[in-house]
């Protein structure tokens, strides 16, 4: 089955010279907020809260990453899916409840990534975590991407398209979100999953994980919007014409590149709920997310 992907890299920029040997912070000193909006959030009751971010920023994973630990410090019940490889959620989990993660972490699942899941962000994000959860905040990760084994493969491959990932996404966040149960499931992935509506491409129609995923229980998506800035992703260099054969890695150039965004929306980032423009419409969004200018983020070195 041809999988598609359009996946890009985001980290956040760890200071260097003096600054990189200096101490990390303690857990307490973390900056952790709940953005202005996320009370209506909360208020839907939904069991999963997906944010479809555009990979290879600092700001997606960073506005994740200062929610949950704000959840956190509350004593909320958080789990935060990831979108990293599904089978290999069973050593995820054992690096996670070691005391050694971020090294671990490391081996896992940055030593060899090259697009915004694997990237410093990413990493960045989940080692936070990792500092709030050893401080005793209730927080808990998931791998969630793919198949996590051939007999889930099975079980789905009578969808079409890529509708068999898609559906094993949703898959495996619902089964983790059952045991314990959380107060708050928060789903980081690409926006192309996030969405709620069908999608016809290629000439087959299929379901996204979002809507896969509001199958198990409420579900409220957002979709991350910014401002102009930069992100890390792969594009075709000028001159390249896909349409005279196949694409090689000389013709691609994956590095920081100028992004445009929309008007600004303030510096501050908030969560805004949006209704559809009828009441029979169907949206592909709840809302949106806001994260203001946008930084690109490369790959997280081993």
């Amino acid at each position: 089955m041809k999988q598609l992907f359009f996946v890009l890299a985001s980290a956040l920029v760890l200071a260097g010279g003096a600054a990189a040997s200096a101490k990390e912070p303690e857990p307490a000193a973390i900056h952790c907020d709940l953005p202005r909006g996320w009370s209506d959030v909360a208020e839907l009751n939904a069991r999963f809260v997906v944010f479809g971010e555009l990979h290879g920023t600092n700001e997606g994973p960073g506005f994740v990453g200062s929610l949950a630990c704000a959840l956190g410090r509350k004593n909320s019940r958080v789990l935060v899916a990831i979108e990293h490889n599904a089978a290999e959620n069973e050593a995820l989990q054992s690096a996670w409840n070691s005391d050694d993660f971020e090294q671990r972490l490391r081996n896992l699942l940055f030593a060899e990534g090259s697009d915004g899941r694997s990237s410093s962000a990413m990493f960045d994000l989940l080692v936070r975590l990792h500092r709030v959860k050893q401080s005793g905040a209730p927080l808990s990760i998931v791998a969630f991407n793919g198949f996590r084994d051939e007999q889930q493969a099975d079980r789905f491959s009578s969808l079409t398209g890529q509708g068999p990932w898609e559906a094993a996404q949703a898959d495996n966040i619902a089964t983790a979100s059952t045991s314990p149960t959380y107060d708050h499931v928060l789903v980081l992935v690409g926006t192309f999953h996030a969405m709620k509506t069908p999608v016809s491409r290629g000439g087959y129609d299929w379901d996204p994980m979002a809507l896969h995923l509001s199958r198990y229980g409420k579900t409220v998506t957002l979709n991350m919007r910014y401002g102009d800035g930069t992100s890390w992703n792969c594009l075709l260099k000028p001159g390249v014409d896909r349409t005279k054969g196949p694409v090689k890695s000389d013709d691609i150039d994956c590095g920081p590149h100028p992004t445009k965004g929309e008007s600004n929306l303030g510096s501050e980032p908030f969560i805004r709920l949006e209704q559809a423009d009828a009441p029979d419409q169907q949206s592909a969004f709840d809302g949106f997310f806001w994260v203001g200018a946008i930084s690109a983020s490369a790959p997280k070195s081993p």
